[in-house]
Protein backbone atom coordinates (compact mmCIF):
# COMPACT_ATOMS: atom_id res chain seq x y z
CA UNK A 1 0.00 0.00 0.00
CA UNK A 2 1.32 3.54 -0.39
CA UNK A 3 -0.04 6.45 1.47
CA UNK A 4 1.22 9.23 0.26
CA UNK A 5 0.03 13.04 0.17
CA UNK A 6 2.22 14.76 -1.83
CA UNK A 7 -0.20 16.09 -4.16
CA UNK A 8 -1.14 18.59 -1.17
CA UNK A 9 -2.26 21.99 -2.31
CA UNK A 10 0.50 24.76 -2.03
CA UNK A 11 -1.13 26.19 0.62
CA UNK A 12 -1.03 23.24 2.12
CA UNK A 13 2.48 22.50 2.01
CA UNK A 14 3.45 25.81 2.84
CA UNK A 15 1.84 25.20 6.51
CA UNK A 16 3.86 22.08 6.99
CA UNK A 17 7.04 24.06 5.88
CA UNK A 18 6.01 26.80 8.62
CA UNK A 19 6.14 23.97 10.84
CA UNK A 20 9.51 22.73 9.99
CA UNK A 21 10.56 26.46 10.21
CA UNK A 22 9.76 26.46 13.76
CA UNK A 23 11.16 23.44 14.90
CA UNK A 24 13.97 22.69 13.22
CA UNK A 25 15.79 25.52 14.95
CA UNK A 26 15.68 24.81 18.42
CA UNK A 27 15.25 20.73 17.91
CA UNK A 28 17.68 20.17 14.84
CA UNK A 29 20.12 22.78 14.92
CA UNK A 30 19.82 23.09 18.43
CA UNK A 31 19.37 27.14 18.43
CA UNK A 32 17.87 28.48 21.51
CA UNK A 33 16.49 24.87 22.10
CA UNK A 34 17.82 21.56 23.01
CA UNK A 35 18.71 20.19 19.59
CA UNK A 36 18.77 15.93 19.76
CA UNK A 37 16.63 15.31 16.98
CA UNK A 38 16.59 14.72 13.27
CA UNK A 39 13.46 16.69 11.33
CA UNK A 40 13.19 16.30 7.56
CA UNK A 41 10.04 17.17 5.16
CA UNK A 42 8.18 14.86 3.38
CA UNK A 43 10.52 11.77 3.98
CA UNK A 44 9.82 8.87 2.06
CA UNK A 45 9.09 5.82 4.56
CA UNK A 46 9.41 2.30 3.99
CA UNK A 47 7.76 0.08 6.56
CA UNK A 48 7.04 -3.62 6.47
CA UNK A 49 6.28 -3.42 2.48
CA UNK A 50 4.05 -0.02 2.65
CA UNK A 51 5.39 2.98 1.59
CA UNK A 52 4.20 6.51 3.67
CA UNK A 53 5.17 9.95 3.39
CA UNK A 54 4.24 11.96 5.81
CA UNK A 55 4.43 15.69 6.03
CA UNK A 56 6.91 16.28 8.17
CA UNK A 57 8.68 13.46 10.78
CA UNK A 58 11.61 13.43 13.66
CA UNK A 59 13.71 10.79 14.89
CA UNK A 60 15.77 11.40 18.51
CA UNK A 61 19.64 11.19 17.27
CA UNK A 62 20.14 8.51 19.93
CA UNK A 63 17.52 6.44 17.12
CA UNK A 64 19.13 7.72 14.50
CA UNK A 65 22.76 9.69 14.77
CA UNK A 66 22.90 10.67 11.07
CA UNK A 67 20.88 11.07 8.14
CA UNK A 68 21.01 7.66 6.07
CA UNK A 69 22.55 8.46 2.26
CA UNK A 70 19.24 7.26 0.96
CA UNK A 71 16.57 8.23 -1.23
CA UNK A 72 13.73 6.08 1.03
CA UNK A 73 14.89 4.36 4.82
CA UNK A 74 12.76 1.98 6.95
CA UNK A 75 13.35 3.23 10.85
CA UNK A 76 10.06 4.58 12.24
CA UNK A 77 10.27 8.32 12.83
CA UNK A 78 9.35 8.98 16.40
CA UNK A 79 7.25 11.82 15.71
CA UNK A 80 5.24 12.21 12.70
CA UNK A 81 2.77 15.40 11.72
CA UNK A 82 0.08 15.50 9.08
CA UNK A 83 -1.53 18.49 7.38
CA UNK A 84 -5.15 17.70 6.62
CA UNK A 85 -6.71 18.63 3.93
CA UNK A 86 -10.27 17.53 3.05
CA UNK A 87 -8.91 15.01 0.17
CA UNK A 88 -6.85 13.66 2.62
CA UNK A 89 -7.88 13.89 5.96
CA UNK A 90 -9.40 10.83 5.79
CA UNK A 91 -6.34 8.99 4.61
CA UNK A 92 -4.34 9.94 7.45
CA UNK A 93 -6.33 9.12 10.12
CA UNK A 94 -7.79 5.89 9.08
CA UNK A 95 -5.00 4.66 6.92
CA UNK A 96 -1.64 6.40 8.19
CA UNK A 97 -2.19 6.39 12.22
CA UNK A 98 -2.52 2.46 12.19
CA UNK A 99 0.27 2.10 10.72
CA UNK A 100 2.42 4.54 12.77
CA UNK A 101 1.01 2.95 15.66
CA UNK A 102 2.11 -0.54 14.38
CA UNK A 103 5.70 0.75 13.82
CA UNK A 104 5.72 2.58 17.23
CA UNK A 105 5.95 5.96 16.00
CA UNK A 106 5.41 7.44 19.33
CA UNK A 107 3.96 11.01 18.50
CA UNK A 108 1.78 11.86 16.01
CA UNK A 109 0.28 15.57 15.29
CA UNK A 110 -2.88 16.52 13.16
CA UNK A 111 -2.82 20.13 11.64
CA UNK A 112 -5.71 21.16 10.08
CA UNK A 113 -5.57 24.75 8.61
CA UNK A 114 -9.00 25.17 7.86
CA UNK A 115 -10.24 24.86 11.14
CA UNK A 116 -6.86 26.34 12.79
CA UNK A 117 -6.25 23.32 15.04
CA UNK A 118 -3.37 21.61 15.88
CA UNK A 119 -4.32 17.89 17.21
CA UNK A 120 -1.90 15.84 19.10
CA UNK A 121 -1.46 12.41 20.40
CA UNK A 122 0.60 9.72 22.35
CA UNK A 123 0.91 6.35 21.82
CA UNK A 124 0.25 4.32 24.94
CA UNK A 125 0.32 0.60 24.85
CA UNK A 126 0.06 0.55 21.11
CA UNK A 127 -3.49 2.75 20.87
CA UNK A 128 -3.26 6.47 20.51
CA UNK A 129 -3.96 8.62 23.45
CA UNK A 130 -5.01 12.25 22.62
CA UNK A 131 -3.25 15.02 24.68
CA UNK A 132 -4.39 17.97 23.58
CA UNK A 133 -6.19 19.99 20.99
CA UNK A 134 -5.18 23.96 20.44
CA UNK A 135 -6.63 25.89 17.75
CA UNK A 136 -6.18 29.43 16.23
CA UNK A 137 -3.59 31.61 17.88
CA UNK A 138 -2.78 29.27 21.15
CA UNK A 139 0.83 29.08 22.65
CA UNK A 140 1.46 25.55 24.11
CA UNK A 141 3.67 23.49 24.95
CA UNK A 142 3.44 20.01 23.19
CA UNK A 143 5.23 17.05 23.31
CA UNK A 144 7.47 16.04 22.14
CA UNK A 145 8.85 19.27 21.68
CA UNK A 146 7.49 20.51 25.16
CA UNK A 147 10.91 22.45 25.52
CA UNK A 148 9.90 25.60 23.49
CA UNK A 149 6.37 27.61 23.25
CA UNK A 150 4.82 27.10 20.11
CA UNK A 151 2.97 30.03 18.81
CA UNK A 152 -0.05 28.41 16.87
CA UNK A 153 -0.50 31.54 14.86
CA UNK A 154 2.94 31.08 12.68
CA UNK A 155 0.78 28.08 10.95
CA UNK A 156 -2.22 30.57 9.71
CA UNK A 157 -0.14 33.52 8.79
CA UNK A 158 0.43 33.65 5.30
Amino acid sequence: MVCSTRSRAPRLRTRAGKLGATLDGPFDSGENGPGGWILLFEPERHLHGEILVPDFAGWRRERMPRMPDAPAFELAPDWVCEVLSPATAATDRAQKMPIYARERVAFTWLVDPLVRTLEAYRLEAGRWLQVGVWRDEARARIEPFEAIEFDLAVLWSR
